[in-house]
């Protein structure tokens, strides 16, 4: 069997001075309800019998409003030099809009404190797929007002925390927000309305500029889950570029050109109406960095084949707008809990697509990580198919540096097991065990090798505290 030391040994070599080494989370998966926060998609969406495996919720999740302290000495023990954490919207505006909660802002003034006290810079996100409910009700993201309620609430919680959060990003993952929210129902608020999905998708990155500008003068980003995408055969290229179209170019070219690729306004036979004169130029506001989720490759198909954990699940519909027909299948590659295919080499195939195509602008590895089965026997669990994957994809990222690929950091996901959306606790992405019944957290194996990295390349010295 491999011995931690042994796979410390067969890590990457050093990164960059200044390189951020961090871990992310957002809130609805880990915070729970405490205090009166307002009630979000996701607390209607998890009522709804058969959304969500085991018709589990997020009312406790971790408990991470009350035990933040004790989850911040985690952190330190890792020795990470930056977190990344959503705020949850109804914590700071329970219905959307309007009067400014100075009780649930004050979570987030205590929480970025012990950060700061422990070395720890806070990356805040303040989107990661929590509408409130009462925004929904009156139409969600497919209504453009939305956008201009979340920069209002944007501008709030930079009021609170601009003095000490100095990286920000806007909205986590717009196509999940939009396609699987609006278009699949797999996501809340489980609407199956293609059009609503595309109107959702341009609204969020109108949020999303309208935010960058409500941010200013701090350091802000966009946030963007990309996929490396292959042909199944010589015959597929047209729904590798169709699934590439809706999935990478629909935003990156949005947020970093200030356009719509035009192929894919035809997939979607998008309507132009919806947008202002001024709305792309809104949304390609200038920002300081790019922060890119990257989990896996796709291997796609326009005909029909063995489906992967790409295809959409039985009983929701179809996130591909436009490209319907087109079919996910097996690229023979080894799987995560998740069906996931685990493929480092994607990684780096999209830091240099983005350094290539598009204006120049720093990145930083925002979110990866593998869920596995994994389980707690005595006081430690052994989770060597994590290490495993993040040793790949952190080789790929120092390879990154080495090709002059401007990545300034990484983020683990997750810091801790925690709600995972539509699959309930039964998926477990994190570095830190969590027994649900009693909150206990327990390091892995992973979290210990992965301080130890953080050691050798230079970030804080795990502490004891």
């Amino acid at each position: 069997m491999t011995t931690q030391e042994d796979q410390v040994r067969h890590a990457p070599g050093r990164f960059p001075a200044g390189f951020a080494w961090g871990a992310a989370t957002s809130a609805y998966q880990i915070e729970g309800a405490a205090d009166r926060r307002g009630r979000s998609i996701w607390d209607t969406f998890t009522r709804v019998p058969g959304r969500v495996v085991g018709g589990h919720h997020g009312d406790v999740a971790i408990d991470h409003y009350h035990r933040y302290r004790d989850d911040v000495k985690l952190m330190a023990e890792l020795g990470l030099t930056a977190y990344r954490f959503s705020v949850s919207w109804t914590r700071v505006q329970p219905d959307g809009s309007g009067e400014v909660s100075q009780k649930g802002l004050d979570f987030y003034r205590r929480l970025t404190d012990e950060l700061l006290e422990h070395g720890i810079q806070p990356w805040l996100t303040l989107y990661h797929w929590d509408l409130p409910q009462a925004l929904e009700d009156r139409g969600g993201w497919p209504e453009r007002d939305t956008a201009y309620r979340f920069a209002d609430y944007a501008a709030a919680v930079h009021e609170a925390l601009g003095d000490r959060v100095h990286t920000w990003a806007t909205v986590n993952e717009p196509w999940c927000a939009a396609f699987l929210g609006y278009a699949s129902g797999e996501h809340a608020p489980g609407r199956r309305d293609p059009v609503a999905a595309i109107r959702a998708a341009h609204h969020l990155n109108l949020a999303h500029g309208l935010a960058v500008q409500a941010l200013r003068p701090s350091r802000v980003g966009g946030c963007v889950n990309l996929y490396a995408i292959t042909p199944a055969t010589a015959d597929d290229h047209d729904a590798a570029r169709r699934i590439d179209g809706l999935q990478n170019r629909f935003f990156l070219d949005a947020l970093l050109k200030g356009s719509y690729p035009s192929d894919v306004l035809d997939d979607l036979g998008m309507d132009l109406d919806l947008m202002k004169n001024q709305d792309l130029a809104v949304i390609s506001e200038p920002i300081d960095l790019l922060l890119v989720n990257y989990y896996s490759r796709f291997t796609v198909s326009s005909r029909p084949g063995p489906a992967s954990a790409a295809a959409a699940p039985t009983g929701t519909g179809s996130p591909w707008v436009g490209s319907e027909h087109v079919s996910f299948v097996s690229g023979g590659r080894p799987v995560t809990a998740m069906g996931w295919e685990i493929d480092a080499g994607g990684l780096l195939e999209v830091l240099t697509r983005v350094r290539e195509e598009y204006p120049a602008v720093p990145m930083v590895v925002s979110e990866n990580g593998a869920a596995f089965d994994d389980h707690l026997e005595g006081e430690r669990v052994h989770d060597p198919g994590r290490v495993a994957y993040l040793r790949e994809h952190l080789a790929v990222c120092l390879e990154a540096t080495r090709r002059g690929i401007p990545l300034e950091g990484y983020f683990a996901w997750s810091l801790m097991d925690n709600f995972e959306w539509a699959w309930g606790y039964g998926k477990r992405f994190g570095l830190v065990h969590v027994d649900f019944a009693t909150q206990r957290r327990v390091l892995k194996d992973s979290a210990l090798w992965y301080a130890e990295i953080i050691r050798q390349n230079g970030g804080h010295e795990p502490t004891d505290s």
